[in-house]
């Protein structure tokens, strides 16, 4: 593998995990003892013989079509295809999965935080405060509805929003913050929200990778004004393309229906008889057979969150004490991550001085897949282009579109060094398989540290 850096779904789509197999039931509950014959031997990438030799990894997204096809084939034969009963069926499951009241879905997760952002008001001429260690949609969403994102720095231990860096970030244009659960581990909601209510501010939670995550045992997606999902085909529901919207609040997710569908009145949104569309909206409503995918996906759905918790926990234990691995830290409260991805911090360091590039590529020569993960996003061409869009020109003085001086103001050097030099993902289908897959993750590492010097002088 050369050594470019992947997203999430590039490195799935380039590694082509579709079609590997799954592994059979039995195996799941394999507590084989780690093969250590392979660990000093001569590594992978230096044509020796590979650990993972002839093994393959749980396939993702994952299809039976002996149990999944027939809700999809239903609704295929009735004619009844955009949305309608199968779409509201999800949507209440999807509500009482993550412990909220509502729930509306819509095309994407990025158009579930645009929508949510929109129906709280947020619009141009407002910041919006953010990680910069997240899916760019995050960011899109913001833009979109023309406001302007505040980077918050990130806490390198957990990989989340560092919360005591938010309020220095607060200005008279602060209309909310936006929190990201990424990687499946949630963000320090507890603290996020009392200073939200301090400065009186919305709660925007991006959970598009971590549903089922719990602090003090509260679904993630629920602190906050709205909670919102994705399940697009590498989230750990996936349909292909989706996209949800929670809350406690019923008027605001009346409001967000009325908008995915053109305005038209919902609930209580309403108006005149036969007045038509109400309010400013948009289409963004779902099809019936995404929602049989989803329900479909739904039955093994808590399952497979166990799995991954099962498995992350005794993974970590294996690599907690390897000199330069870092795992993840939770955030206080914690009481269920969820695994989008299993991430840890690397150190050089105590490698020899081999890059993490090197450290990956040794990886992966081993047959695991791993990842450098995202590159921040405070600093990436998009934002001089939106800042030199003629909205922002008229909206935003022109001392904030200067992006040199925004680069300054919004520099996040603790994100800087998790992306360019510290962090590793690897991607949660991996945590579908067994023990034994997990010991040869952990083999890989420890061989990779035995011969990190001849790695390091053979590859540069």
């Amino acid at each position: 593998m050369s050594s470019q850096k992947y997203s999430r779904r590039a490195f799935i789509r380039k590694n082509g995990l579709g079609g590997l197999g799954l592994l059979a039931a039995s195996s799941l509950l394999s507590n084989t003892i780690i093969d250590c014959t392979n660990i000093k031997g001569r590594p992978a990438i230096l044509d020796g013989s590979a650990i993972r030799k002839g093994k393959t990894w749980p396939d993702w997204p994952i299809w039976n079509p002996e149990t999944d096809s027939s809700r999809i084939d239903a609704v295929l034969k009735s004619g009844v295809w955009s949305r309608a009963t199968v779409v509201s069926e999800f949507e209440k499951k999807w509500a009482e999965t993550v412990g909220a009241r509502r729930c509306v879905t819509v095309v994407n997760g990025t158009n579930a935080l645009t929508v949510a952002l929109n129906q709280l008001g947020v619009t141009v001429g407002d910041e919006v405060l953010v990680p910069p260690y997240t899916f760019i949609g995050t960011i899109v969403a913001i833009i979109n509805n023309g406001a302007m994102p505040v980077f918050v720095d990130t806490n390198r231990e957990t990989f989340q929003i560092d919360v005591s860096k938010i309020e220095a970030k607060i200005t008279s244009r602060t209309k909310a913050i936006l929190p990201v659960h990424v990687l499946g581990l949630p963000a320090d909601m507890n603290a996020i929200m009392t200073i939200a209510r301090k400065h009186n501010l919305f709660v925007i939670e991006d959970a598009c990778q971590a549903p089922l995550a719990e602090i003090n045992n509260q679904q993630v997606g629920t602190f906050g004004n709205a909670g919102c999902y994705s399940f697009q085909n590498s989230k750990n529901l996936p349909v292909g393309e989706g996209g949800a919207i929670v809350s406690n609040n019923e008027n605001f997710i009346d409001r967000c229906y009325s908008y995915h569908n053109f305005g038209y009145p919902y609930g209580s949104v309403t108006g005149a008889p036969d007045a038509g569309a109400l309010r400013q909206g948009n289409k963004l409503r779902w099809t019936e057979y995404q929602a049989a995918i989803g329900l479909a996906q739904l039955v093994r759905f808590q399952e497979q969150t166990n799995l991954r918790n099962t498995n992350a926990a005794y993974l970590r234990s294996k690599i907690e004490s390897l000199p330069g691995i870092i795992p993840y830290k939770l955030s206080p409260g914690v009481t269920r991550p969820t695994f989008h991805l299993f991430a840890f911090r690397y150190q050089k360091e105590a490698f020899g001085g081999l890059s993490r590039t090197g450290f990956i590529n040794a990886l992966n020569a081993e047959g695991i897949p791993a990842s450098a993960g995202y590159t921040p996003l405070n600093t990436q061409p998009y934002l001089s282009e939106v800042f030199q869009s003629s909205l922002y020109k008229k909206v935003y003085p022109k001392k904030m579109l200067n992006i040199q001086s925004y680069n300054s103001n919004n520099h996040c050097p603790e994100n800087d060094i998790l992306c360019n030099e510290e962090a590793v993902w690897l991607f949660q289908n991996l945590l579908l398989g067994n023990r034994s897959d997990m010991d040869d993750i952990a083999a890989a590492i420890e061989k990779t540290h035995a011969n990190a010097e001849q790695i390091k002088k053979s590859i540069g």
